[in-house]
Formats: structure tokens, sequence, C-alpha cells
């Protein structure tokens, strides 16, 4: 009962952090559950409209110096000319499309790639989770996006850094991999008195959870600076700190 008490508790703090990010603009465009994904999505769409641009600016050229040497080349060449800018163009709109990683190579890199790749893959595993679990990747996006900045600019050795590495990298898609390879049939069928749809909401929301303990305790260092550098500003300024415009304290 306890035990079921505490799943609960999971899952709805998970749902209310959900509902907060839904109620701040809601799932990304695109599909996008975080701003690192979104970010390759862009990069990626901006090389394919680079690849367009040339493409045309090549087809352009080579017609128009075809027909100086030939002295014009009519309504058909036009019509054949603007054919061809159609099919390029959409071609290289729509290819390459963008590669969904392979689940033994989202924890290469740094913390910022692999917090990219992990969302992309995410994303792309999405339809065929259950709507808890699918809702609660929203709020894991946005997780995981912080816990990215947070993560920034500090040595890759220190042990947090693996934790996160792990958590992020390899247990959450893990968890998600393992329920996908469970055929779509047999998900509703409890085991153990919980069925895997039931398993996989409660997993995402404790993952939900640990990501938070993560992040509150790299911030630990930087609310302890933090009071510090307060305690040396009352102690350099004393109370001309609340009154501006008396700064008594030695410069």
């Amino acid at each position: 009962m306890a035990n079921d008490l505490a799943d609960s508790a999971h899952i709805l703090r998970a749902a209310s952090a959900s509902l907060a990010f839904q109620q701040q603009g809601g799932r990304r465009s695109g599909g996008s559950i975080g701003r690192r994904s979104a970010d390759l999505k862009r990069q990626h769409l901006l090389r394919k409209l680079v690849r367009a641009s040339l493409a045309v600016g090549v087809i352009v050229l080579g017609v128009s110096v075809l027909g100086v040497v030939i002295g014009g080349i009519g309504l058909g060449g036009l019509m054949l000319t603007l054919l061809m800018l159609a099919l390029a163009v959409g071609f290289l709109a729509t290819y390459p499309r963008l590669k969904v990683p392979q689940l033994g190579a989202i924890n290469r890199g740094d913390v910022r790639s692999t917090v990219g790749r992990t969302q992309l893959w995410l994303e792309a595993q999405r339809t065929a989770l259950p709507p808890p679990a699918s809702r609660l990747l929203d709020g894991i996006g946005l997780r995981l996006d912080a816990l990215g900045t947070q993560l920034e600019g500090i040595d890759p050795g220190e042990p947090a850094v693996g934790d996160v590495r792990r958590l992020i990298g390899e247990h959450l898609p893990g968890m998600v991999a393992s329920y996908t390879r469970i055929p779509a049939h047999l998900r509703s069928e409890q085991r153990s008195g919980k069925t895997a749809d039931q398993q996989l909401t409660e997993g995402l929301a404790r993952i939900t959870d640990e990501i938070d303990a993560l992040s509150r305790k790299l911030a630990e260092g930087d609310i302890d600076a933090l009071a510090t550098e307060a305690r040396y500003l009352d102690y350099r300024y004393g109370n001309a700190m609340d009154e501006p415009g008396k700064l008594t304290g030695p410069v």
C-alpha cells in the first residue's frame, strides 16, 4: 500500500510538472520535447535549405549559360528549367531525413550532445508509448534542458556528471527501449500486479524525480557560493546594502 502511494505521488508530481509546461506554451514546435532537440532539427533544416539554394543557383546559372551559348532556351527550355527547379527543391527539402540516434550512440560526446540525442530518441519512441507515459516526456525534456545548462563548464570527470550521463544516456532510454520490445498485445497484461504500461509510467516518474535530485545536487555548489558572496557583501558594506547611495564600507 505504501509503495502504491509513493508511486502515485511520483506520477502526480511529474504530471504537475507536465501541466505547468503545457501552461507555459505546451509542446514545442515540431513535436520537440526540449530546446536541444529543437536546435538539432533547426540545424538540419538549415543545412537542407542551404543545399536547396545551392542547387537552385547551379541550375539557374547552367541554364543561363546554355541560353547564351545557343541563343535562348525557348518556352520548352523554360518549362524544363522550372520542372528541374521544382524537382531539386522538393527532393532536397525532403532528403536527407534527420536520423534518429542509435540507442548505443546516445551517450557519446559532451553532455549537450547527449541531452539532444536523448530528446530526439525519446521523441521517435513517443507514438509507441501509452498516453500517461507519453505526456511525461514533456516534463522530462524540460528538465533535461535545465540539467544540460547546469553541466556546461563543469569538469567532465566530476562524479555528478557521470551520474547524469548514466541516467539520461543509458537508464532512461534503456527503460523505454525495454518497453517497446514488449509485443503490443502483452503490454496491458498484469505481471506482479502491474501492467507494462503502468511500470513504464511509474519508472519515468521516478526518473523525473531523480533528474530533479541531480539538478539540486549540482545547484548546491552555486547556492553555497551565492550564500558566501552574500555574507561577504554584508560584512563589507553592512546595512548600506539596504540603503542605496549610502555605501560606507571600505573601497
